[in-house]
């Protein structure tokens, strides 16, 4: 019996397909785009071909993410926040403290040492600090966003990004651009500001938080410079997970095959 993970977020559509001893079987990412439907169909197709998975050999799919409910045929619809608490206590057992950077929102989870969401703190209502963010960031640069990472190398941490407002802080790298300041300062500073926005949040859920094992999930994990200055905000270790992305899907499947197991017991 094979259990499916879809977790369909503003900029990926991602899929896990785990077994019934919980091994990852598949998994894949794919551009959510406009259509989400044809996003799910197509990140569903990937992973069930690349495991030689039937569809009739799934028992169960649990959706996850922003579009959740537009996964027909899932057993059930859980919130991100569940999924990626879940996912990262399986793949970082004794994390307490997971920050969740996607497309359009960030988070702080504050777990308990059996992986359940204790508390959250969110930024949702505007893309500061979040993967549109660095998108944009990425377009004033004139660099593809995949290489912002490793920009900031050799920084002296001299330059600040004084606005978390898109547009504004746009405007500021240009300015910054035009003064001849050096690429790495100014990459820095994005990633500095980013860090000290995540901080404010995991310090209104976590005022210990360096006392707590710390881990991060999302596409903006894959920037090794956005977590490096993470963790000198909040001042310990992050633990990255090989694969950060697939998190919240795996989390999904995750659950997906305790229901089942619960369903049955209960027969």
């Amino acid at each position: 019996m094979y259990f499916l993970g879809i977790d369909i977020g503003s900029l990926s559509c991602d899929a896990v397909l785990i077994d019934d001893d919980e091994n990852v079987i598949a998994s894949s990412v794919v551009p959510t785009g406009a259509r989400n439907r044809e996003s799910i169909a197509r990140v569903s197709a990937e992973v069930l071909r690349d495991a030689g998975v039937d569809r009739g050999a799934v028992r169960a799919t649990v959706s996850t993410g922003y579009g959740r409910d537009r996964v027909d045929d899932r057993l059930a619809s859980v919130t991100e926040i569940t999924c990626h608490a879940r996912g990262i206590a399986k793949l970082v057992p004794g994390t307490r403290l997971l920050v969740d950077i996607g497309g359009q929102d960030s988070k702080a989870i504050l777990m308990a040492r059996d992986g359940r969401v204790v508390d959250f703190a969110m930024n949702d209502k505007c893309a500061a600090g979040t993967g549109r963010f660095l998108e944009a960031m990425a377009r004033a640069l004139q660099v593809d966003i995949d290489e912002m990472g490793p920009l900031a190398a050799g920084a002296e941490g001299r330059q600040t990004i004084s606005s978390m407002c898109t547009v504004f802080a746009e405007s500021e790298v240009v300015s910054l651009i035009a003064d001849g300041t050096p690429v790495n300062e100014i990459v820095h500073g994005i990633n500095r500001s980013i860090a000290a926005r995540v901080a404010g949040m995991v310090k209104r859920i976590a005022p210990d938080h360096g006392a707590l094992p710390a881990a991060m999930s999302g596409g903006v994990a894959r920037n090794c410079g956005v977590v490096a200055a993470l963790r000198g905000a909040l001042g310990c270790e992050v633990a990255v997970p090989a694969l950060p992305d697939t998190v919240g899907a795996l989390g999904a499947a995750l659950i997906a095959r305790e229901r089942c197991a619960a369903g049955a017991a209960a027969v």
